[in-house]
């Protein structure tokens, strides 16, 4: 009875944990199935030996605890989970018990995809939008009001005449799109920050952000899939999401009406091969009874409905073999290995080459070199290595050791204390970063240099023309045709781009110099901020502590950038070259009636963004501050506001005002 005992705390303990970093952190240790494979073994176990189950036991929780960021909302009506099935056999099974609970009497299924998202909950009042709330555990959740309504698929505002109720709540799936997590995946390499694991986790960490500007940069979508409300006219689950689908909602067209198990099973397996077509990850179906009056007579147990399922796909996972890893150096100098492959077909594609992150997740999975090892395709995009088949291990592979010096200059590399990355500092010496840096400051979203690429840029380096970027404004017609494979024609329209470049605003320039940890959005913010390079470079870090959504990691990076006799030199450089260093001239100050007094700023406001506040304290003299401190004459306190601000403003007795507050300060 002890081992048993002991089983269940170990189960009990691994489950929280792995709750905890999914809802808390967005971060995922194991799959779904593993997941759910544990939670069923301790169920199991609690209902083979009850006077064993602990009071506090994973089964009993809906869902994972609450985030203390935002305020926490009791759902009107509970989000309760789905029980989960991964056989045909056990599908049969519920099919009887909802034949046996009905009575005999003819029902209908309604086959829904299962994405792979973050529930939400939406209230509707008179046709507007005026709350949304996470799943949380199931009977509260957090407000994220103001983070959806920055999703432009979920509408603020219904089409009067609509016919549909005065109160009602929607629920759906808020997700982040391939492409859009893709994008933003590379948008964070190239400044050095740690990517996102998967599409899932990016939605999540994105929907308990609290600037909604950064929300909305993040381009969230969602589907809806459910109806509630004391006057909802339907009948039945397809009459629901007909409705919604004609009141404005995206509703996915990828549902379908079964009327037995050998059609809900085509469509399990329609999906399960065709599912790399769509936008989205999905992990399995949903199966719903149609009918309402049948919902309510099947009924629900004490956490799931009794009328619907969730069928889960387990990922496609390949047997290959490791046959090395190779290592790449990115312009920030991080150091990122590569798992090279005996090539494989996994999700209709070829896969050779697999992501193990960095120096951790390999001693994690113990790898070595000639391993056989199990490939999946994280979120459906980027295959990853999830485990080694140790029956298959050579017994005298030795373990492997991560390099300790860069593989393209030879530096020894560095690890910075609470990072997982391993580094090459050899900042002004290492080609592929060099090499980097010039890449980063000619993309779109920084100088935009029309007619240099990647590619004109290898050239470039390698003939010694070019060694950082300001050397791009000294290149000649002559040197530019000199290259192989680049003509007169070629020639004109770099040195038409180059040209055109020097018209980019400040923030642009900011942004292409490739401050690490410096992305376009924080560089907007800081050129908004400072106004002029000079006053940036003459920063000190509690000043660039107080900039918006700068943070003590960003403040640091900004401040030793700018005190490198490299950097001073070489962004002379580019002054010189005329590219633009300073914002527009501002607008004539409104008034100094706020002169002498600071303000710090939390949470989302109706009448103002958070850059248009910031304008208007600054424009009537006020001061902005990052963080409450005795210094701090007013917290202006908007929706969704930051807890720990609200306290420590509280405990120093800074005086707290709401927005229509501050407007008749201003006023």
């Amino acid at each position: 009875m002890e081992e048993i005992r002991n089983r269940i705390v170990a189960l009990a303990d691994r489950l929280h944990h792995l709750n905890d970093l999914y809802y808390q952190k967005s971060e995922s240790e194991v799959s779904d199935y593993e997941f759910d494979t544990l939670m069923k073994e301790l169920s199991d176990l609690e209902k083979q030996y009850p006077e064993l189950a602990l009071p506090d036991s994973p089964t009993q929780r809906v869902g994972g605890t609450i985030s203390k960021e935002f305020k926490q909302v009791k759902h009107r009506y509970p989000m309760l989970s789905l029980a989960n099935t991964y056989s045909a056999e056990e599908l049969g099974a519920f099919d009887e018990r909802v034949r046996k609970g009905l009575g005999g009497q003819d029902f209908e299924y309604i086959c829904e995809l299962k994405f792979d998202g973050i529930a939400i909950s939406i209230t509707y009042e008179n046709g507007s939008l005026v709350q949304a709330v996470t799943r949380g555990d199931g009977v509260q959740g957090d407000d994220v009001t103001a983070n959806v309504k920055t999703i432009r698929s979920i509408p603020l505002k219904l089409k009067p005449g609509g016919n549909y109720p005065t109160q009602f709540e929607v629920r759906g799936e808020v997700f982040m799109p391939f492409s859009v997590f893709q994008k933003l995946n590379r948008e964070r390499e190239d400044v050095g920050e740690a990517q996102m694991a998967n599409p899932r986790n990016g939605a999540s960490g994105t929907l308990k952000m609290q600037d909604s500007a950064v929300v909305a940069y993040r381009q969230l979508d969602c589907f809806v899939y459910s109806l509630l409300g004391d006057t909802i006219s339907a009948t039945t689950h397809e009459e629901a999401i007909n409705a919604l689908q004609s009141w404005g909602f995206q509703v996915s067209d990828s549902w379908r009406k079964c009327t037995n198990l050998t059609e809900v099973q085509q469509f399990i397996d329609y999906w399960e091969a065709n599912r790399s077509t769509l936008p989205l990850g999905i992990d399995g179906i949903v199966l719903k009874v149609n009918r309402f009056d049948q919902q309510e007579e099947l009924g629900f147990t004490a956490k799931i409905p009794r009328w619907a399922i969730s069928f889960k796909y387990q990922a496609e996972s390949v047997l290959t073999q490791l046959e090395s890893i190779s290592y790449q150096v990115g312009r920030t100098g991080n150091v990122t290995p590569v798992a090279n492959l005996k090539p494989v077909q996994l999700a209709g594609t070829r896969v050779k080459r697999a992501s193990v992150h960095n120096a951790d997740q390999i001693a994690l999975l113990d790898l070595r070199i000639g391993d056989w090892v199990y490939v999946e395709k994280g979120g459906e995009i980027i295959p990853k290595i999830t485990s080694v088949e140790l029956t298959k291990r050579n017994p005298e592979a030795p373990a492997f050791q991560f390099i300790t010096e860069c593989p393209d200059c030879g530096t020894p590399l560095q690890r910075n204390p609470g990072e997982a990355a391993n580094f090459c500092p050899n900042e002004f010496g290492c080609k592929p970063q060099l090499k980097g840096k010039m890449e980063h400051f000619i993309q779109r979203k920084a100088m935009n240099i029309d007619g240099i690429g990647a590619e004109t840029i290898d050239m470039l380096f390698e003939k010694n023309l070019i060694g950082q970027a300001a050397d791009l404004y000294s290149l000649t017609y002559e040197q530019l045709t000199s290259l192989e494979r680049f003509g007169e024609k070629s020639a004109r329209n770099a040195l038409a781009g180059i040209e055109k470049s020097k018209e980019q605003p400040f923030s642009k320039v900011l942004f292409g110099i490739g401050i690490r940890y410096v992305g376009a959005t924080v560089a907007e913010k800081l050129a908004s901020h400072f106004r002029t390079m000079e006053a940036l470079a003459a920063a000190s870090l509690e000043t660039l502590a107080e900039a918006p959504e700068v943070g003590e990691k960003i403040a640091e990076s900004v401040f030793g950038f700018f005190r490198h006799p490299y950097h001073i030199a070489h962004i002379e450089r580019l002054k010189l070259a005329g590219l633009q260093f300073s914002m527009p001239e501002m607008a004539a100050p409104e008034s100094d009636i706020l002169g002498g007094k600071s303000f710090v700023i939390s949470g989302t406001f109706s009448q103002f963004s958070r850059e248009e506040l910031q304008e208007k304290i600054k424009s009537n003299g006020g001061k902005l501050l990052s963080s409450v401190t005795s210094k701090t004459d007013f917290l202006v306190a908007g929706h969704n506001m930051g807890p720990a601000k609200l306290e420590k403003a509280g405990k120093l007795g800074v005086k707290i005002i709401s927005e229509q507050e501050f407007l008749s300060l201003v006023s």
